[in-house]
């Protein structure tokens, strides 16, 4: 068990579940930053930075936690797209994923507020979308709503009926947290799951 506080940077609920599965004690608190890509940045590079920069945001209020952060960014030819927020921007989501390969970055960073070290790392996921017709794409939104996922899509639901295959070393990474990179971190700073 964490003798210091372990809080979950994110208002998220896929990564709040995700954690929870972990069964150590958390908190979950907002980061509230602006999540805009800069200008011409790669999508790699940009979930990686949102992942420490939720991090270093909620750990300057808590200095003696440990602080988890991360971000997903779905990298379409190198363009990143992130969570679409409306109906009709994830309909272009969808169009534009409708049968191609995708890498999904999902970036992970445990930082300790007390000493200032963090952890860094890109959990990349492959995954393959079907070819899909209009009546499929507004048939999913309808069901799913998938507005707060990167690339609209929630593969731990119906989402799976959208892809053909995924390649990831870490089936939580699509979901939005990595939890076996997350194991590997805890441990470092002293933190056994088992």
């Amino acid at each position: 068990m964490p003798n210091r506080p372990l809080i979950l940077a994110s208002s998220s609920v896929y990564r709040r579940e995700l954690l929870g599965r972990l069964s150590l004690p958390f908190t979950c608190i907002s980061p509230d930053i602006d999540e805009t890509p800069d200008q011409n940045e790669p999508p790699e590079a940009v979930a990686l930075r949102l992942a420490q920069t939720k991090a270093r945001a909620v750990a300057m209020a808590h200095p003696n936690a440990l602080v988890i952060g991360s971000d997903q960014v779905a990298d379409l030819h190198g363009k990143p797209l992130g969570k679409p927020g409306t109906h009709d921007k994830a309909v272009q989501q969808l169009r534009a994923l409708s049968g191609q390969r995708v890498l999904f970055h999902t970036a992970l960073c445990l930082l300790d507020a007390a000493s200032g070290s963090l952890q860094l790392r890109n959990v990349p996921t492959a995954v393959s979308f079907r070819t899909l017709s209009e009546a499929q794409i507004e048939r999913y939104l309808q069901l799913e709503q998938p507005y707060d996922c990167a690339g609209s899509a929630k593969i731990e639901s119906l989402g799976v009926a959208l892809v053909d295959n995924i390649e990831s070393n870490d089936p939580t990474a699509l979901i939005g947290l990595p939890l076996m990179a997350l194991v590997s971190m805890l441990k470092k700073v002293g933190i056994e799951v088992l």
